[in-house]
Order: structure tokens, then C-alpha cells, then sequence
């Protein structure tokens, strides 16, 4: 036993998220867990690490009509729309229970205009409870929802102005997988996190983003052969799921190398986990955390099998904390020629 004057050992999967200490870097992702604690009548939300809310906007928005969601061969097709309650019914009737919520909660804006994400960010910034805002610049499921992900001045712009009004909570941004080719995923990361050009923000704040979340669904589309007409209401959508994570692995180490690792920005890596190894393979990559969507839908209770598994294997790699696998990953293993 420790003596009287000696810490207790800190938990092997206990982290630090920009600041916010987590009991375990699992999180529930944004539109996938209801409003805010709706899984709670599934999982015990005290044994994750956090929920992230429904994205939120100015307007309420019934979202697309049926079908909204259709299975894939490789996961799931979803353009669900942003359906949601908007800025003005989640103050009154969800920000009064945040801070009950027995783990991090992390509020996501999604909008059309900067005014629109403004104030959405403001909202959550006023709210008790609320730890950090997450901006969801990539959703492909509505007109124009990538727009700011992928133009690293708009978002840089966008960043600036949602900092301005958010000073007591940490800002995360959810960035797009689209931006593999051009601007990039280092162009992208470098206007949410320096959107000044590096020039230090505030006391104890950064200019930009404090996190980046990577990443969002990729642009899909499934065609009913006999109609031939498109198998979702909208024509297109997002895929997400086992077969997009591949894709966010690379996104999340690519971003890690290029700028996280040097400007210590925290990554949380999205897409296709359902088990424990999908979450490892992002913390070795760079993600400080992970965030499980369709994981959900497979099996509500997923999120507590990962974390149980992630602390078998980090005993298992000879590691005290899942911190020190952060960005571990080896160089291949390279097989020589006669």
C-alpha cells in the first residue's frame, strides 16, 4: 500500500485532453448518443471518458427525410441532416442538466455562417457543465457543410471569431477527411490551431484550436440497381464505420508528424471504432483519444468493451499510462534482399 504521503498510482488509462482530465480517452461522438445523456438508459456514462452533444444550430432542423440511415457492406450510410432541437430549446430545456452529466460533455456546433457557429459556441461557453465546443466544419450530409473544413482561410477566420466568445472552455475542431489531397491535412490543422499565424492568444489560451477532431464521415453514395434511383432521400451522404478507418489512421498520423506533436495540440481520432485495436492503432498514430459513433448503433455497450481492452493492452505493451503509447508508432519493418 502507498504510504500516507504518497500519491495513489494514477489509472493506466487516465488522460489529459487539452487540459481536461479524462477517466479514460473513450468518448461517445456527436450524433450518434441523442441530445446529451439519452445512452445513459444503455451504458454507464460515469465509466467513460465523455459524451459529446448532438451538433447543434441556431434554428431547429428536422433533418432529411427517410432514408436517413442504410447499412453498408463496410458500415454505415447516414445523411441524417443535422436534425436537432437548436440553440434556444437546448438552453432551456438540456443546459440545466449538464452539469449532473457524470463525465466530460463537450457541446458540438454545426452551422451555415460564422454568425450562426458564434453564437451556437456562446451558448455552450455560458452553459455549467460544458467543458469544451466542439466545431463540426465537416459535416457532408447538408449543403455546403464542409465548406469551412476545407478552406483553411475560412476556417481560420471562422476559428477567430468563435475563440473571441468562448473563453472559459476548450475549443476542438472536427476537421473533414477530404482534405487528404489538397489543402491537406497539415494546411487544414495549421488555420485551426494557428488561425493568427502563430501569434499567442490570451492568457492561458491558444489562439485556435485547443484539439482537433479526426474525422468526420467521407462523401458516399449507394444506388438502388433496379430503380435506379439514389438509396438515401438526400442522393448523398457520409460513410462511417470499419470501412472509413483505414483513412482517419492516416489523417490522424499525418496531422500528428505534420504539426500536433510540435505545436502539443491534442488529437481525438474518429472513425470505424468498434474495438479495442481500432482505438490502440489511433492512440499509437497520435490520438490522445477516440471518439466511437457507429460503434454505438453495432452494440451500445462497445464503448466499455474498447476501454477495457485499451487497459489490458496497455499493460500488456509495458506502459504505466496509455499516454506514453501516444504517437509511438515504429518505423516499418523493413525485409531485406539476397
Amino acid at each position: 500500500m502507498p504510504s500516507p504521503t504518497q500519491a495513489p498510482a494514477r489509472p493506466p488509462l487516465a488522460t489529459d485532453l487539452a487540459g481536461i482530465p479524462l477517466r479514460n480517452p473513450v468518448l461517445l461522438a456527436a450524433g450518434t448518443a441523442g441530445t446529451l445523456t439519452e445512452m445513459a438508459d444503455v451504458v454507464d456514462l460515469s465509466k467513460l471518458g465523455g459524451i459529446v452533444t448532438k451538433s447543434i444550430t441556431v434554428a431547429p432542423r428536422e433533418g432529411n427525410k427517410t432514408w436517413r440511415i442504410i447499412p453498408s457492406d463496410h458500415g454505415m450510410l447516414n445523411a441524417i441532416g443535422l436534425a436537432n432541437v437548436g440553440v434556444e430549446a437546448f438552453a432551456r430545456d438540456y443546459a440545466p442538466h449538464v452539469a449532473a452529466v457524470p463525465t466530460a460533455v463537450v457541446g458540438s456546433v454545426s452551422e451555415f455562417s460564422i454568425e450562426g457557429y458564434v453564437r451556437v459556441a456562446a451558448m455552450f461557453n455560458a452553459t455549467p457543465g460544458i467543458v469544451a465546443v466542439e466545431l463540426n466544419v465537416s459535416c457532408p450530409n447538408v449543403n455546403h457543410g464542409c465548406e469551412f473544413g476545407s478552406d483553411p482561410a475560412l476556417l481560420a477566420e471562422l476559428v477567430r471569431e468563435v475563440r473571441a466568445v468562448t473563453p472559459r472552455v476548450r475549443l476542438f475542431v472536427k476537421l473533414s477527411p477530404v482534405v487528404m489531397g489538397q489543402p491537406g491535412i497539415v494546411a487544414v490543422s495549421k488555420a485551426a490551431i494557428e488561425p493568427l499565424g502563430g501569434v499567442p492568444g490570451g492568457p492561458n489560451q491558444r489562439p485556435g484550436a485547443d484539439c482537433l477532431c479526426i474525422a468526420n464521415t467521407v462523401p458516399a453514395m449507394a444506388i438502388d440497381v433496379e430503380s435506379r434511383r439514389p438509396r438515401l432521400s438526400r442522393g448523398g451522404g457520409g460513410l462511417s464505420g470499419p470501412g472509413i478507418h483505414p483513412i482517419a489512421v492516416r489523417l490522424v498520423h499525418d496531422a500528428w508528424h505534420g504539426i500536433c506533436r510540435d505545436t502539443k495540440t491534442p488529437i481525438v481520432g474518429i472513425g470505424g471504432v468498434l474495438t479495442w485495436k481500432d482505438a490502440a492503432e489511433f492512440i499509437i498514430a497520435g490520438a490522445t483519444a477516440v471518439e466511437i459513433g457507429t460503434g454505438l448503433f453495432v452494440d451500445p455497450r462497445c464503448p466499455l468493451k474498447v476501454a477495457s481492452g485499451l487497459e489490458s493492452w496497455v499493460r500488456r505493451q509495458g506502459a504505466s499510462s496509455i499516454c506514453e503509447l501516444v504517437g509511438s508508432i515504429r518505423p516499418p519493418e523493413t525485409v531485406g534482399h539476397a
